[in-house]
This record gives C-alpha cells, structure tokens and sequence, in this order.
C-alpha cells in the first residue's frame, strides 16, 4: 500500500518491486503482475504504477515483452548489470539535482514571502 510519507508512489511502490526482486521472491524470468493487479495491491492508479515499472525497466530489473507482459530480468546478465548501475547512477544524479533545486527554489520563495519592499513600476493594489 502506498502510504503519506512525502516520498512519491511510484518510488514506494518501485522500492516495494525492487526488494522483492533483490530478495528472490521475484525470481528472474517471472512475469510480474498485470498493471491492474498491482494497482489494486497497491491502491494506487494505473499511471503510478506504470511511472513504477518504467523505472525498474530503466534500471533493468525487469524486460517487457509486447503482448505477452513485463518480466523479471536475469540479474547475471553482465548486459543488464551494466545497464541497471549506469541508470542507478544517473538517477541517484537526477535526484541530487531534483533536491538541490528544490533547496533553491524554497530559498527564492523565502525571500519573496518576505520582501515588503514593492518593486520600481508596480503598483501596489
């Protein structure tokens, strides 16, 4: 279930799939659920858990097949190992620069809650 934590649903439930295939009880080669299914374990919309699975796919934890679903993928595969830690690293980048923005961006909304001072050519109304 995903839960209020601040921390995004797709995240929790991508962590959730994640630990699962880490942990063996994914194995490789199993299909993962339908997207509907893990949407009623989840209680989350269908899009959530797409933005989910995109984001194992872009590690490389799992493979879709047209048709026939989305599948764990062999973690053996050197292929797949390369691909996972090079998208691991570039997501671990993106969120450095998603957090870092952030911390910017609350700084700038700071300053103006707090300017009283009207700007030259702006009227006060």
């Amino acid at each position: 279930m995903v839960k209020n934590t601040g921390r995004p649903g797709y995240l929790q439930i991508a962590d959730d799939l994640r630990a699962q295939i880490r942990g063996g009880s994914l194995a490789p080669g199993t299909p993962l659920p339908s997207t509907r299914e893990l949407a009623e374990q989840y209680g989350a919309s269908l899009s959530v858990v797409k933005l989910a699975v995109g984001v194992l796919r872009t590690e490389g934890l799992v493979i879709g097949q047209q048709g026939k679903g989305v599948f764990v993928r062999d973690t053996d595969d050197p292929q797949a190992a390369g691909n996972a830690q090079a998208a691991g690293d570039e997501l671990a980048d993106l969120r450095a620069t998603v957090h870092d923005l952030s911390v910017r961006l609350a700084k700038v909304e700071e300053r103006l809650a707090t300017s009283t001072t009207p700007r030259p050519g702006r009227s006060s109304r």
